[in-house]
């Protein structure tokens, strides 16, 4: 499937996003801050960092913006509503709101690869009211209600 780019000028030079491997799901999106400036992300702070890309998404999909693992382990980098949604109709900047979890400062710079960004189908339900619901095993049973093993 192809899917549209507009590359901003903050954005001009740094790679499209890209799978990194042949069977990778995502592919990685970059920080297109300026050359030489550093965002500087302390612990439990969060900012919304540039890509300088904007999407033409299709109809019927949503593109996720996910954390990259690497990020999440070594430094504790991670994404504030992790998965985001970036949803068809939305023609903007895409941005990713990070967040600091771990104990240490965390520098953000141009064209460190900062997240991944997934296409997902998606589906539209229509909700309908009724006085009760099927039955299941699991019934109500709720957070960690099957167990550990």
């Amino acid at each position: 499937m192809k899917l549209p780019v507009v590359v901003l000028p903050h954005g001009e030079g740094l790679p499209l996003p890209r799978y990194e491997t042949s069977y990778s799901a995502g592919m990685d999106i970059r920080a297109a801050i300026p050359e030489g400036e550093v965002i500087k992300l302390h612990p439990m702070e969060r900012a919304a960092i540039p890509t300088g890309i904007c999407l033409a998404i299709p109809v019927d999909y949503e593109v996720q913006i996910r954390p990259r693992s690497g990020l999440a382990f070594r430094h504790g980098i991670s994404i504030v509503n992790a998965p985001g949604t970036i949803d068809s109709d939305y023609r903007g900047e895409v941005k990713v709101l990070l967040i600091n979890l771990g104990p240490v400062p965390v520098e953000i710079t141009r064209g460190m690869r900062i997240a991944q960004m997934v296409l997902c189908p998606i589906a539209h339900a229509l909700l309908y009211e009724v006085d009760v619901l099927d039955k299941t095993k699991r019934g109500e049973g709720g957070f960690g209600s099957t167990g550990d093993k």
